[in-house]
């Protein structure tokens, strides 16, 4: 059965229809490895239809017409030959061989198949089989084939398909092993029946031992596919390995069944079908949106009074309807409005009055005992926002510096004027003159050559070495107070007034929250406020004047609601603090409603 799922899984159908036939075999071995490898993965059994060994053709047309109403598409078919050739041959009647569904059955038809003819092949043409592994290209193999033609030929002459099947070449590996035991001696009764199931060897077969008195499951299989009125060898399929074209030293390995080429399915499509279809008689799922959500970008609802209809928008919304879209089969679904608390709308899941609720729905520990959430699709987190420390920027422009920087700069640039005056003043006319107009270039003198483009102006090259150097210092100190100052402009206004939760809670501040029970329960049970001094708003523009009216210190947000509140406010308020534990948005859905549930993968 492992073989078979990873059929499945190699072109991602997940839910599949089980028919078998009601025999020993099915009941025993198969159904229980069936379950045990599909436990393993995230395949689901979509139905389970038990056939009759007696069941009349008109009984085996009802079952097919009642399993082709469903959406699934993909069968596995567990039936003697004889049983799985009607089945067929109805399935073709109602045109359940066509373009669209997988067929697939297991080695009771598989193995056979070498005895058809050509005209049964044609019924089941597009079928996928997993039949038992017979190494056929040894030597041993090949001369049991050829004396088993020569005495099935003079036995019957009439039948011209006389090729070895597998029972036969089990047949001949068990009596080997008997033949291996007699030759003991004093081998007789219960004694030989312990040393035929202690017997292990390589047969023709394959590799032949015995667990509590069964030969052991083979890990092997054959690949065909039947096409018009023949079948080929696709490949072969290990446990633990996956499917190979051949099986020897030089084989290579792949998980998918494409690796094995191009598979012809019912139909003969280009492709591999999806594997389920639009059902004819199903019901949709009932899917709960809340009205009173707090961002509209979430989810909003609208009511049109011409219409009378519901409109449904917001990022849950289109999440949820694209999200479906990708899931590997149908599921259809209609909104319905619900307007209260969001406990409750959770609720309506357990009282199934709603299938899934879509929206701004937190993962909440206590609503787990209603409905079951999916994996979230936001951010998680509860965050603290709180008003920015006001920052009055008028002297803004002589903070990048302390005042003993300015002092020093100033100094240096009087320290450079003096010394280029004394230079120059014997070569430049424009440095001579009345006290009061010498130190006015005293003062701006080192400033203003900064800017001399033309080096005739300076008559030293002492004066030179002092206009380099102090060009060098002025640009380092430009850059310095530039980038100071741009990072007070930006920075120093984001100064939250409060950095941490402890010191509301210890001043008894009030602290707002946005919405929701489960808000106010964490603020009083795990960060310890006191429940007189937290309060509820329904909109982003409330608690944002609560926060600048001084109404309260802080307001918690989750963490998806934080970003689109600083899209709004960005300037006025921050974030403090950690952020804490919260479990985000998902979607919710009922306890055993496995469609929903796969929207987590």
């Amino acid at each position: 059965m492992k073989a078979f799922i990873a059929i499945l899984e190699s072109y991602g159908w997940i839910r599949f229809t089980f028919i078998y036939e009601d025999i020993n075999s099915a009941s025993v071995q198969v159904i229980p490895h069936l379950m045990e490898a599909i436990k393993e993965t995230d395949v689901e059994i979509s139905n389970i239809v038990k056939l009759s060994p007696l069941a009349s053709s008109s009984s085996l047309l009802e079952e097919l017409e009642r399993i082709n109403t469903e959406q699934c598409r993909v069968f596995l078919v567990h039936a003697s030959l004889g049983m799985g050739i009607r089945l067929f041959q109805n399935a073709k009647t109602i045109g359940m061989m066509e373009k669209g569904y997988v067929w697939i059955t297991t080695n009771l038809i598989t193995d056979l198949l070498h005895t058809m003819d050509s005209s049964t092949f044609s019924i089941m043409e597009g079928v996928v089989g997993l039949g038992s592994f017979v190494l056929d290209t040894s030597s041993r193999f090949h001369d049991f084939s050829t004396k088993f033609q020569t005495n099935f030929k003079i036995q019957h002459p009439v039948e011209e398909k006389n090729m070895p099947g597998i029972f036969a070449v089990e047949a001949y590996d068990a009596t080997w092993i008997v033949a291996l035991a007699l030759s003991e001696r004093n081998m007789s009764g219960q004694k030989l029946l312990d040393m035929v199931s202690s017997i292990s060897l390589v047969g023709i077969s394959g590799e032949v031992n015995y667990i509590d008195r069964k030969r052991a499951p083979s890990h092997m299989f054959q690949i065909i596919n039947i096409i018009g009125k023949y079948y080929r060898e696709v490949g072969f399929w290990s446990e633990g390995l996956g499917f190979s074209e051949v099986i020897d030293d030089r084989a290579t390995y792949d998980t998918s069944l494409g690796y094995l080429g191009h598979i012809f399915w019912p139909g003969r499509p280009l492709d591999a079908p999806r594997g389920w279809a639009i059902p004819t008689s199903v019901k949709p799922l009932r899917v709960g949106v809340p009205t009173m959500a707090m961002f509209k970008q979430f989810v909003e609802v609208k009511y049109d009074e011409r219409t009378q209809n519901h409109t449904y928008t917001g990022y849950s919304v289109e999440l949820f309807k694209e999200t479906v879209k990708r899931l590997p089969y149908y599921v259809p679904y209609e909104f319905h409005p619900f307007t209260g608390k969001y406990d409750d709308l959770v609720e309506q899941v357990y009282l199934k009055n709603f299938d899934a609720v879509v929206g701004d729905v937190s993962v909440v520990s206590r609503r787990y005992q209603f409905a079951e959430f999916t994996h979230p699709y936001t951010e998680t987190g509860l965050v603290m926002v709180v008003p920015v420390t006001p920052y009055h920027g008028q002297w803004l422009f002589v903070k990048p510096f302390t005042l003993g920087m300015w002092a020093l700069t100033i100094v240096v640039n009087i320290y450079t004027g003096l010394v280029v005056w004394l230079i120059e003043r014997k070569h430049s006319p424009e440095l001579r003159g009345s006290a009061f107009n010498q130190t006015g270039i005293l003062l701006t003198l080192a400033f203003t050559r900064m800017f001399f483009t033309n080096g005739d102006e300076l008559h030293s090259n002492l004066t030179r070495m002092t206009a380099v150097a102090w060009l060098f210092a002025a640009i380092i100190i430009g850059q310095c107070y530039t980038a100071s100052l741009t990072s007070m402009l930006t920075v120093r206004r984001l100064i939250p007034k409060v950095t941490d939760y402890e010191t509301l809670k210890n001043s008894n501040a009030v602290v707002g929250y946005g919405r929701g029970a489960h808000v106010a329960t964490y603020l009083v049970d795990v960060l310890g406020f006191k429940r007189d001094n937290i309060r509820s708003f329904t909109s982003p523009e409330g608690y944002a004047h609560a926060l600048r009216s001084k109404e309260i210190s802080a307001v918690f947000l989750e963490a998806p609601f934080t970003k689109l509140f600083f899209a709004k406010y960005c300037r006025s308020f921050t974030t403090a603090g950690p952020t804490f534990g919260d479990g985000g948005f998902a979607f919710v859905s009922f306890l055993t409603y496995g469609s929903i549930n796969h929207l987590s993968y």
